[in-house]
């Protein structure tokens, strides 16, 4: 087992500094593959999380004030950087995360994206003209929000790292990032990046810890002007309360129970690897997986049959291995995963595939689909973030709408089928943010992703993170003569 010499330290970035925490504590970080520590890193409490909002306020009016170009022409360096160190970030977040490399290697190159697509944004940001009568001019302006505070899950580090600190930095706000305590490294990293090519001091600033010793004073502190949050609902809640209690800007991205609806006429082949996608992808821990098959009773038994040989032939190995899946991120969320395993069994039945964990080191649990799951069910109705797959039969389309909208969350929702007319009909009536029409994870960093219902509210990602990094302003001038 690693010692503490072996590990690599991480201290908080600060107004373009590198600082231990005030108290002088560190945690470490595990790779859930081995279940070893692989880094040291600082732990951020209140009196940080102060000097950090405090360094962001700081340099809040030089940066909002810096030309919109010249903004766009330092996010455009950041994107470069961050492709060039590539390779390396995507090792870190293996080890951090679990997740294969590919997927880590195209979670940074989606980073990057972001820095890149916001880049080309920040000069785009405009008001509107409003016409009144002949004797007023009316104009909005939309002006940046002022310190932001990004809350960072642990699923996608870097991935949602750029999702959420790219649109505030290019609308002009400072931004304080919170990254998970279970996957901080590559957020640490990318700040160093950011400060390489000129992005001014206290522009951008690290505070990792934990939740209710750097997350909470973060969210709930009186000098932050907006809060970007993904998460848990619960953790959602509380920090919109704290939120509100300041009368602060909110954006929630929470849970998800998305519903896969698959017609008979759909590709089959497609729609089974859709389905291994949207469900197998980072061992299940997305928030936008697609966790309840829907699918049609004549094709029901064809496709299962392709689906579970597919399974069958999953190579579940370490990160760094590169294999179709690799482990759950840590042992408090393996014991849950686990837990959801036991309760499937005791609710549907054994699984058709898989429903155990592995006999080896590290966090790891065998892709699992549990067959005629009532709606009532818990493991149809809650969020277990793992590959666990619910599967359900309908036989019409009202059938099928009814038990794609029958649970709490509202992220998004997928149908496969050559009708298109069906397929709108689908996209009309379902209760999420954002609907897949045969391909899981359709679209890109251009895209607005947000919720529905238990979902959250507010979007990220395209040009609706403006909205929810910009507030307007309206001047309207009396131009009568005088």
């Amino acid at each position: 087992m690693a010692t503490q010499t072996d590990l690599s330290t991480y201290d908080l970035i600060i107004n373009g500094d590198s600082v231990t925490a005030e108290a002088g504590e560190y945690f470490e970080t595990v790779n859930p593959a081995t279940a070893e520590p692989f880094a040291r890193v600082s732990q951020a409490r209140e009196p940080d999380i102060d000097r950090a909002v405090a360094a962001a306020a700081e340099t809040f009016d030089e940066w909002s004030s810096t030309p919109p170009e010249e903004r766009g022409r330092l996010l455009n360096a950041v994107a470069d950087e961050i492709r060039s160190q590539q390779e390396r970030l995507a090792q870190l977040e293996t080890r951090d995360n679990g997740k294969p490399l590919s997927h880590a290697r195209s979670d940074v190159e989606t980073c990057a994206r972001y820095f890149e697509y916001y880049a080309g944004v920040a000069d785009k940001v405009h008001g509107d003209s409003i016409p009144l009568t002949d004797e007023y001019v009316d104009y909005t302006v939309r002006e940046p929000l002022g310190v932001t505070a990004q809350i960072i899950p642990w699923n996608l580090p870097t991935n949602i790292f750029g999702r959420s600190v790219a649109p505030a930095l290019a609308t002009g706000n400072t931004a304080v990032v919170k990254p998970a305590e279970q996957t901080p490294v590559t957020a640490v990293e990318i700040a160093q990046l950011a400060s390489k090519v000129g992005i001014p001091d206290g522009v951008l600033n690290v505070v990792p810890g934990y939740g209710r010793e750097a997350g909470a004073p973060l969210s709930s502190h009186s000098d932050v002007d907006g809060v970007s949050f993904t998460g848990s609902v619960p953790t959602g809640i509380e920090v919109g309360k704290s939120a509100v209690e300041n009368v602060t800007n909110v954006h929630l991205e929470l849970g998800g129970k998305s519903p896969n609806v698959v017609w008979p006429d759909a590709d089959l082949d497609s729609a089974v690897d859709s389905t291994m996608t949207g469900i197998f992808a980072n061992a299940g821990q997305v928030c936008s997986a697609g966790s309840r098959l829907i699918i049609h009773e004549d094709i029901k038994n064809e496709f299962l049959d392709e689906l579970v040989d597919r399974i069958e032939a999953m190579e579940i190995d370490a990160g760094e291995a590169d294999p179709d899946m690799g482990p759950l991120v840590s042992q408090e969320h393996f014991k849950k995963v686990t837990d959801y395993l036991e309760l499937g069994r005791k609710e549907a039945g054994d699984p058709l595939v898989g429903g155990e964990a592995l006999n080896r080191d590290g966090y790891f649990v065998e892709p699992t689909v549990f067959d005629d799951v009532d709606s009532d069910m818990r493991i149809a109705q809650e969020e277990i973030f793992g590959p666990v797959l619910s599967v359900s039969e309908f036989s019409s389309e009202a059938e099928a709408m009814e038990l794609a909208n029958d649970v709490d969350y509202g992220l998004v929702a997928g149908i496969h089928t050559q009708n298109m007319g069906r397929a709108h009909r689908f996209a009309r009536d379902v209760r999420a943010g954002q609907v897949y029409v045969n391909e899981w994870f359709a679209g890109g960093e251009e895209t607005p992703f947000g919720g529905f219902k238990q979902s959250g509210f507010g979007r990220e990602k395209g040009l609706a993170a403006v909205d929810a990094y910009t507030q307007i302003k309206n001047v309207c001038a009396d131009i009568t003569p005088k």
